[in-house]
């Protein structure tokens, strides 16, 4: 990504529930006081979720950018459905894998690019609970070697 990224909201959780396959990156169609509130550090994306209509559209559902402190009667609703700006033919193929079983649209990033809002999504497989153990026990063990490599080079 070239351009100065400046990270505003983060999806820990998805990484955690799905396998991510691939990631797109996409701009979002806001409102002047809600680039303010972003702008400010005000968004969140934990209970968030993308979906393509039957018009080859993309949503972003549960996306909550809290109302801007100046706004007044210019602020939109904090939950409202808010559309994402991909090509078309990246959106097709987004329809089509999700047409096929176990496939869904997960936000992973918010971030600014230069002076851009842009929205990073996943097409991403739901995880299993084995799998989910897995990775908690991969995670600690690494976690655990790294703590005994930091004794060792303390003596």
């Amino acid at each position: 990504m070239k351009g100065s990224v400046k990270l505003i909201a983060n999806n820990k959780k998805a990484y955690h529930d799905y396998f991510i396959d691939e990631k797109y990156e996409c701009g979002i169609e806001l409102f002047g006081t809600e680039v303010k509130s972003i702008r400010m550090g005000k968004c969140s994306i934990k209970e968030a979720f993308v979906r393509i209509d039957h018009h080859n559209e993309a949503w972003i559902y549960g996306m909550h950018v809290n109302p801007y402190e100046k706004g007044n009667i210019f602020n939109k609703d904090p939950l409202r459905a808010r559309k994402l700006l991909l090509h078309k033919s990246e959106l097709i193929k987004l329809a089509g894998k999700i047409a096929e079983k176990g496939y869904t649209l997960v936000p992973l990033q918010v971030y600014f690019k230069n002076s851009l809002v842009k929205v990073e999504i996943g097409l991403a497989r739901g995880k299993k609970l084995y799998d989910k153990r897995e990775d908690i026990a991969k995670k600690d063990q690494r976690r655990e070697l790294e703590r005994e490599f930091k004794v060792k080079n303390l003596y």
